[in-house]
């Protein structure tokens, strides 16, 4: 397992940027080619990223290509799958044809550089009403959990700007869809989501808030947008080592008591069955990843 908890974005077109986001803490960088490149630069950051890509990191590297519905999007896949990409963020997907079709053009560029298949990932962002509305159809493109489409990320931007809300800080207006992108992810088998973007860059306190109430509601992480935001949400993801001991004790307190025949007991007034000890399963395999991982 490999921890989920900062996806932090980068412009491909800053040189400078590029090489310093590596080394800013996130679990994942996603070096971008679409919203943050102007139109007139698309094609030439191509080579910018490409080039990053073959640097030495100490963590993982996705790219964001732009929308199928660009005349950018298969010259983005041609110039960035290859050796040293970890993964491609695919923007403003509306149907499982549409990952579909973009893990087919992966699969062929694995096959010509020699690639184990699948060995790029592929996470749509869901940002588009058509996209929620299809959530489940799109996280269940492959059939379930297997393959390149290993979770989905949600994106309020350009989702509130779709549906004409107005975002706002407690962001309670996206409740609905956050709660959707997270159901689809379960009933496909697909690991749990990665939060959409804050946009508030100085609001620290809300931005903490954010990551406690979406991991809470059944996320894994956070994309990020400034540096200052990743120490932030891999604490707010990352169990404490008071949650990690009590995990630790209930699981030993359950396999004791299930040897015994007894699958309900308590521990410390607490009741503990298979339900809660599977939580907390998790849990101690999120901070054993999350030390391993040196982030």
């Amino acid at each position: 397992m490999q921890p989920n908890r900062t996806w932090l974005f980068a412009p491909g077109n800053h040189q400078r940027k590029v090489e310093k986001v590596f080394n800013a803490g996130a679990d994942v960088v996603i070096l971008d080619l679409e919203d943050a490149v102007a139109v007139a630069e698309k094609v030439a950051t191509r080579t910018v990223v490409a080039r990053a890509l073959g640097l030495p990191r100490p963590c993982r590297a996705y790219v964001r290509v732009n929308a199928l519905d660009t005349d950018f999007s298969f010259g983005d896949l041609e110039a960035v799958v290859g050796p040293g990409l970890d993964g491609i963020v695919l923007p403003k997907v509306e149907r499982a044809a549409d990952i579909q079709m973009v893990d087919w053009v992966i699969g062929s560029l694995e096959r010509k550089y020699g690639l184990p298949p699948d060995s790029i990932d592929l996470m749509p962002i869901l940002e588009t009403g058509r996209g929620i509305a299809g959530a489940r159809q799109i996280c269940g493109a492959f059939g379930g959990g297997g393959g390149r489409l290993k979770r989905v990320s949600f994106g309020a931007g350009d989702y509130t700007r779709d549906m004409g809300m107005e975002w706002t800080m407690t962001e309670h207006e996206i409740d609905a869809a956050r709660a959707e992108v997270v159901l689809a992810s379960r009933i496909n088998d697909l690991e749990p989501p990665i939060d959409t973007v804050f946009i508030h860059i100085r609001e620290h306190d809300a931005f903490k808030a954010s990551c406690v109430r979406v991991r809470q509601s059944g996320f894994q992480g956070k994309l990020c947008i400034h540096p200052d935001q990743v120490g932030l949400a891999n604490a707010a993801f990352t169990p404490t080592a008071d949650e990690v001991t009590w995990a630790r004790k209930i699981v030993a307190a359950f396999r004791e008591a299930e040897a015994a025949g007894s699958a309900s007991i308590q521990v410390d007034g607490y009741f503990i069955d298979y339900p809660i000890v599977e939580k907390a399963e998790r849990m101690v395999v999120l901070a054993e990843a999350v030390a391993g991982s040196g982030q």
